[in-house]
């Protein structure tokens, strides 16, 4: 089988993204966005999944990290859209349950090429590690979008906004470890066609 990989380069007035992913690596990561938390939680989120992701982002962090982080997500995205390619024999569906002392979170994902996200973020702080929780959204929108992944992600209960989404970006990898692996001939699809 061919190597399930891809290049993503963005440059804006806002963001310059440089991204590589590896979908069979072995987990090793280097990541840099200039937002601390956000490596944290991409490291984490490529370890589990077993990907190998090299990134970096310089963005207009003077304003805020939103823009950094939608745009590392839309990148994250395409090049998870391109090293499936045309996602002949991957699992496609899978989810992933995962503890973080006091919180739990689950994620589900179909790589069925329909965008949508399903995302509560009730129970997170207003605020998690100096950001407005609403990043967190718009860059798991961001990969849904571009990825073509239908996206579910349901924080069951915890009070702490770093383990809130530290258990749901593992969550994350380990449902896109088993969705992208390739386990049966031909597409997942009663219908013979990903879209």
């Amino acid at each position: 089988m061919a190597k399930r990989a891809a290049t993503v380069n963005r440059t804006t007035r806002e963001t310059d993204i440089a991204l590589t992913l590896v979908l069979d690596g072995e987990g090793k990561v280097k990541v840099d966005t200039g937002v601390g938390f956000a490596d944290h939680m991409l490291t984490l989120c490529a370890f589990w999944a077993g990907f190998d992701l090299e990134l970096t982002c310089r963005g207009d962090l003077e304003i805020d990290s939103h823009h950094s982080l939608e745009d590392v997500g839309l990148c994250l995205g395409q090049a998870l859209a391109e090293a499936l390619g045309d996602k002949q024999g991957i699992v496609r569906v899978a989810s992933a349950k995962v503890p973080m002392d006091e919180a739990l979170a689950e994620v589900v994902v179909d790589l069925s090429g329909r965008p949508y996200l399903v995302y509560d973020d009730a129970l997170l702080p207003e605020v998690i590690a100096g950001d407005e929780k609403d990043v967190w959204r718009e860059m798991l929108k961001s990969v849904a979008y571009k990825a073509g992944m239908n996206l579910h992600v349901k924080f069951e209960y915890g009070q702490n906004g770093h383990h809130l989404l530290e258990a749901a970006f593992k969550a994350l990898g380990l449902a896109l470890a088993q969705a992208v692996r390739v386990g049966r001939k031909g597409v997942s699809s009663t219908k013979g066609s990903l879209d």
